[in-house]
């Protein structure tokens, strides 16, 4: 369970976000770097590169806004298939950026957490996520999920087999299995449900994103490529959650 914030003004610039009302968890397609890199002339690696400035903001921003978990999609499964080396560029970025982050990171009180297939990573980027994480885990704030070798129609499969594999051994009863026993099986089954999900670049789509976990989560769609996105684009998208009303498939408490 999320631990209450403490108050604190949350004034930025013209945006003022009321600090009982910040979703507890934010989930964000990183979307653009090949566009952002293809308007400057430069190959798509640029790009990737870029777009680290951009996780080093949006992670310290919501740490010090008191978010309880924020999940980038890092890696899908599709990127399997982009050229082997821009991949291997990916690896080296994901791997560098994790080596000169993790003092700001546990200055910052975040811990670290990744989701998706992750043997298929190299055994170096694993060995730097294991490492990582086991640095951070005495932590208390913000959880930093990295969605690596992910997909959502993945995490649901891998689930369903494990369910299966338990109903075969007896562990668990087919007429027994609710919503609540298949969140069980999933990556990390004590993340909760982004309250909001973000996409940058413009695109309207979810791209195979936690496609479970994103039932009820509204949706902020931003034109800003992600390499340009900065924490002031962080509080456009959280005072735009703000101002909803979250119903649930309810009825609008205004119409009661």
């Amino acid at each position: 369970m999320a631990m209450k914030r403490k108050k604190r003004d949350h004034t930025l610039g013209t945006l003022v976000l009321d600090p009982d009302l910040l979703p507890h968890h934010v989930a964000i397609i990183m979307d653009g770097n090949g566009r952002w890199a293809r308007k400057r002339g430069l190959p798509r690696i640029a790009g990737h590169a870029a777009a680290t400035a951009s996780v080093r903001d949006v992670v310290a921003a919501g740490a010090k806004l008191g978010l309880s978990e924020l999940t980038l999609y890092t890696f899908s499964m599709q990127n399997w298939t982009r050229p082997r080396s821009e991949v291997a560029g990916l690896m080296h970025l994901l791997d560098q950026t994790l080596r000169e982050q993790i003092n700001d990171m546990d200055a910052d009180n975040i811990r670290l957490n990744a989701i998706g297939r992750l043997d298929r990573l190299p055994k170096y980027v694993r060995a730097r996520l294991d490492a990582t994480s086991e640095r951070l885990s005495g932590n208390t704030g913000l959880r930093l999920n990295l969605a690596i070798s992910y997909g959502g129609r993945a995490e649901i499969l891998d689930a369903t087999r494990a369910i299966a594999e338990a109903v075969r051994r007896g562990d668990v009863r087919s007429e027994d299995i609710d919503e609540d026993t298949f969140r069980g099986f999933l990556y990390s089954p004590d993340v909760p449900d982004p309250d909001l999900l973000i996409r940058t670049s413009g695109e309207q789509r979810i791209s195979n994103f936690l496609l479970w976990q994103i039932a009820y989560s509204e949706i902020h769609v931003t034109k800003v490529l992600w390499p340009d996105f900065r924490r002031c684009h962080l509080h456009e998208a959280l005072a735009d959650y703000q101002r909803r009303e979250r119903r649930f498939g309810g009825i609008s408490s205004k119409r009661r």
